[in-house]
């Protein structure tokens, strides 16, 4: 008897999170966290969960603007070293939220080891945005190249990082903004004090922030002050920017 064979796995985007659009105008894509390395597949359940809160936030102040969202369902649960599965499952989403809606802006929206897969896969065509919130990011090691960031170019950059993280540490997201900002001045980074890996305890000022960001860089709306001076001040001020507790409850809309 033949042997089956074992089926490929595929990358998938999720249903649209809120009510899809007819004509879309805009797409961000949610990448969850994952591992450094495992060959595992995720759980379609917890990795939905892990960017719920974010998509759901998104998808409800982008709906007079026509915005679609979707949870990026990766093949593996790894980064597995030079294979990059997560970028690649998130430059391949990019290219299917293009099949499916035409000539649109892409923002990539990533938690965790999926922050470094929105940077990492920033270079897509239809990409002009990335929200990094406490990407997972590699020790620096001299005996090997840093982590690119040429692809950051002539996107709206945002890192958003706890300083108490200790799961991806915040230092090395400085570092990288850093490298970043001199090629492209629309980077910029947010410190939350005292705050861990999960970002829960300035949670809706976090969701606040990012709505800021993503609904000024796919539809050109204002970006609140604090975003503003942010992208315009030279580093170290502008990768360092503090986020005020309550931050959200007085922008205009």
């Amino acid at each position: 008897m033949a042997q089956e064979a074992t089926p490929v796995r595929t990358a998938r985007l999720g249903r649209a999170l809120g009510p899809e659009p007819t004509a879309v105008g805009g797409v961000v894509l949610l990448l969850p966290g994952g591992e450094e390395v495992s060959g595992r597949r995720p759980s379609a359940v917890l990795a939905a969960a892990s960017v719920r809160a974010l998509g759901r936030r998104l998808a409800r102040a982008g709906r007079d603007r026509s915005l679609a969202a979707h949870v990026v369902h990766y093949r593996y649960r790894g980064w597995n070293g030079s294979e990059a599965h997560l970028a690649r499952d998130a430059a391949w989403a990019a290219d299917e939220a293009v099949r499916r809606y035409g000539d649109v802006p892409v923002c990539l929206a990533g938690t965790g080891m999926g922050g470094r897969a929105a940077l990492r896969a920033a270079g897509h065509g239809a990409v002009n945005s990335v929200l990094a919130l406490a990407p997972w990011l590699p020790d620096e090691d001299v005996a090997a190249p840093p982590e690119p960031v040429k692809q950051l170019a002539g996107r709206r950059v945002l890192i958003v990082h706890g300083t108490n993280d200790a799961r991806s540490d915040p230092e090395l997201s400085f570092r990288l903004a850093a490298r970043a900002k001199k090629a492209n001045r629309e980077v910029c980074r947010f410190e939350v004090h005292s705050d861990g890996h999960g970002l829960s305890q300035y949670r809706d000022e976090v969701l606040a922030l990012a709505e800021d960001f993503v609904m000024g860089a796919l539809f050109g709306r204002a970006f609140s002050r604090p975003v503003q001076d942010a992208l315009a001040a030279p580093p170290p001020l502008g990768l360092r920017m503090p986020l005020a507790a309550g931050f959200g409850k007085s922008l205009r809309r």
